[in-house]
């Protein structure tokens, strides 16, 4: 009996520390997809920014006539 008790107990102490790893392991997850989706963002605001210019001086060019 004890040393079923010795055994459950060592278990439960793996189980415990893989769950704090992996939850460690899940923050940092989460905080490299808040990064990433910050730089998506930033990417995004900059794409959007040079398609507005290229248009402007898309604008400006003469017209091609064949």
């Amino acid at each position: 009996m004890l040393n079923e008790l010795n055994t459950l107990e060592s278990k439960i102490s793996q189980v415990v520390a893989l769950c704090h790893s992996l939850r460690t392991e899940n923050d940092g997850l989460r905080e490299q997809l808040a990064a990433t989706e910050a730089e998506n963002e930033r990417l995004a605001e900059r794409m959007a920014a040079a398609r507005s210019r290229i248009e402007q001086l898309a604008e400006l060019l003469p017209e091609f006539k064949a």
